[in-house]
């Protein structure tokens, strides 16, 4: 059984004391691929060094994340992506978006760096990777802008209601599911099977967000098969399918 992990943040803090049998833990249980998001560019020597660790397994992606969106840095660190993005290494533009949670008072720098972003990918042909926390209207608002043939990707870590779900599909965007599917006030698992399999990918967003049993500690990619799992209680599939169907849609998604 092949598994995929379409984001995982392989280069956190949190990994430094295990971060070799991390991965053969997930290596173990079938995860194959693991697909990286930036951050800034704070982050881009860490990144680099797993890439290279693990070259036929971890696959880089170039972006600004919203929480890092500061009105004294933001044009800098654009200028970053817009350099590596150019190097044509990269199998997507993320983790790109909103997030209200923190900050709302960057809501407009956050919204011009998205859609900058955005036109980047659609220029290079990449999927984007998309963070929304608190913030559905406004990415919906950007995107609903950008809306064209070329743009294509994935709603990451997917927490909205049914019509928001639906709304993303037909801008081209698949949901990846993660830990939140297990928890019991996830929500997510109630319509979910109202989405054709072949809309979603799987993700763990490691070291946040681990599924049940685990929620609360540190997630690892190997906790990707319990998603499967989940999903396939959700669906009324055997995992096996799960994994195959999630699979065949991430590596259409990046390219691979």
């Amino acid at each position: 059984m092949i598994l995929i992990d379409t984001h995982t943040h392989l280069y956190s803090e949190e990994f430094e004391s295990d971060r070799t049998q991390m991965m053969d833990r997930a290596l173990a249980v079938g995860v194959e691929h693991f697909f990286v998001p930036a951050i800034d560019s704070s982050y881009f020597n860490s990144m680099q060094q797993i890439q290279q660790q693990y070259p036929q397994n971890v696959h880089l992606m170039m972006g600004l994340h919203p929480c890092y969106v500061k009105p004294e840095t933001f044009e800098q660190e654009l200028s970053f992506v817009e350099q590596e993005l150019a190097k044509g290494t990269y199998v997507a533009v993320g983790e790109i978006g909103v997030d209200l949670y923190w900050d709302k008072s960057t809501l407009k720098i956050q919204q011009q760096a998205f859609q900058t972003q955005i036109q980047w990918a659609k220029k290079l042909g990449l999927p984007i990777n998309i963070h929304c926390r608190d913030a559905f209207d406004a990415v919906f608002e950007v995107l609903d802008q950008e809306k064209s043939d070329d743009l294509f990707g994935i709603f990451h870590c997917f927490t909205g209601d049914f019509n928001q779900a639906e709304h993303a599909l037909n801008l081209n965007m698949k949901l990846g599911i993660g830990g939140v599917a297990t928890f019991k006030n996830g929500k997510i698992d109630q319509y979910l099977d109202q989405i054709p399999l072949e809309n979603i990918v799987l993700e763990t967003d490691s070291p946040y967000l681990a599924p049940a049993p685990h929620r609360g500690k540190r997630n690892e990619s190997s906790y990707v098969a319990l998603v499967a799992q989940k999903l396939a209680t959700i669906y009324n599939l055997p995992v096996e399918e799960i994994a195959q169907q999630t699979t065949k849609n991430a590596l259409n998604i990046f390219k691979l």
